[in-house]
């Protein structure tokens, strides 16, 4: 229970500080454009909280932590006083209209530029490619990819860590073509470049295996089955498991890494396993019966612990420091290319290249900013600034009640001279809001299902 409530402050702490950033940037370029700006809400529905600033805003939050608004004086939505008609929305030019659509977008990829740049700041970690293993009839093995060699390039896009090279690989999803791949030996100059075709590559993949799909492992230290946390009620607390158990056997059979574990419980639900652990130096036997979890039609065990994961050795690990301005290009860099993934992702899962299961919904954003911040504040951080960049891209779609919808029809505008007829603004908008809402539905079936 505690647990659960944990993760639903924090998404709604996380969600609350995207949305009201985008919010803030339509509020702050309409105030500064000299609309009358009469309420700043993050939230909709009933207030919580609500006060009236000196610059005569009321300021609100709201029972549902799903969005916000700024309400401006405008003749469309109700009656405007007569001294208040200059600063009305409506009257306002074309050009000023639409710099208060983009800038809540703006406003999100530049909280992304912001974070990044802290984050880049401080120093950036990452692991390096080094493959371990290549796996027979891969895309890497037709490459002529060996085990040592370090993947430096995916398609010429640089990959001088594991993040880097995921990114690259994401980049192709659902491709054809021809994918390129670099690769060298440590403290060896040459690069060895090889190419392979690739058709509608992993088009329509729930949660993809980019490394398994591309015939790799990645050289990492051995995760022995140490135990991390233990999720509240699970089997694992009932059985008496405590953080830092080391499991030596489990029914008698070794139990040499992590993996090996996972699968025995898996393959064991409501079956009682008896597991043979070392706790401070002493051999002790604990008893757990794995509790049956359902996904797609498969039965599984499941005890909830996770593992404490070893320590990177420093030869594996790939340090970047970077001064403030280069800190700062690097920042708007990074988040270019998250902007121009989200907006390639879209395009490839209307066009089924991408299977839409990885929409995700409220509850897998709750559950993945739960995680980040039990991982700690830079993976938080992180994931702020992604959220952030999706929150931007999604509401520049041509689509009317999103910014890109009202985008939309000032360009149009601005082209004809004159605005939209207001019926078909109004069928607009309906059409829009079935769309928002259908898609909100669909990507809440998506996480419901994988719960």
């Amino acid at each position: 229970m505690l647990d659960t409530l944990q993760t639903v402050l924090i998404a709604i702490a996380t969600f609350s500080i995207v949305v009201a950033v985008h919010e803030y940037g339509h509020f702050w370029v309409a105030r500064r454009s000299g609309v009358k700006v009469i309420r700043f809400s993050v939230g909709f529905g009933r207030p919580l909280i609500r006060w009236r600033g000196r610059d005569d805003v009321e300021y609100v939050v709201a029972v549902l932590p799903l969005g916000g608004y700024v309400r401006m004086a405008d003749e469309r939505e109700g009656n405007v006083a007569e001294e208040d008609l200059p600063r009305a929305y409506n009257r306002q030019p074309v050009a000023r209209r639409m710099a208060i659509a983009a800038a809540g977008p703006a406003a999100n990829f530049l909280l992304a530029v912001f974070v990044l740049w802290m984050l880049f700041l401080r120093g950036e970690v990452g692991i390096v490619p080094l493959i371990d293993q290549v796996s027979a009839g891969s895309l890497a093995e037709r490459a002529g990819l060996l085990s040592g060699q370090e993947v430096v390039s995916i398609d010429d896009t640089p990959t001088p860590t594991l993040a880097a090279l995921n990114f690259a690989l994401l980049e192709r999803l659902g491709d054809s073509g021809t994918l390129r791949l670099s690769a060298s030996y440590p403290g060896v100059e040459a690069i060895y470049r090889s190419e392979v075709p690739i058709e509608r590559w992993l088009a329509g993949e729930e949660q993809p295996n980019l490394m398994a799909a591309l015939g790799i492992t990645i050289q990492t230290p051995p995760v022995v089955p140490l135990v991390g946390a233990l999720i509240d009620g699970g089997a694992a607390v009932a059985a008496g498991f405590q953080a830092g158990d080391l499991i030596l056997q489990a029914d008698g059979q070794t139990m040499p890494l992590w993996m090996d574990w996972v699968l025995y419980v898996r393959e064991r639900p409501e079956k009682p396993i008896d597991v043979l652990v070392r706790r401070d130096g002493a051999t002790q036997l604990l008893r757990v019966v794995p509790r049956e979890r359902v996904i797609d039609s498969q039965r599984f065990g499941s005890v909830g612990m996770t593992v404490s994961l070893p320590d990177m050795p420093e030869s594996q690990q790939r340090r970047f420091e970077r001064g403030p301005l280069t800190a700062l290009w690097a920042s708007i860099q990074r988040t270019g290319d998250l902007i121009g993934f989200t907006f390639k992702s879209m395009g490839r899962m209307l066009q089924g290249l991408i299977s839409p299961a990885n929409l995700s919904g409220p509850i897998a954003i709750a559950q993945v900013a739960a995680s980040t911040a039990e991982a700690g504040w830079v993976a938080w951080l992180g994931f702020v600034a992604l959220l952030s960049v999706s929150l931007g891209a999604l509401n520049l779609l041509p689509i009317p009640v999103l910014d890109g919808g009202h985008l939309l029809f000032y360009s149009v505008e601005a082209l004809m001279g004159k605005p939209l007829p207001e019926r078909i603004q109004m069928a607009g908008v309906q059409i829009g809001l079935v769309l928002v809402m259908s898609i909100m539905v669909f990507a809440l079936y998506n996480d419901l299902s994988k719960l």
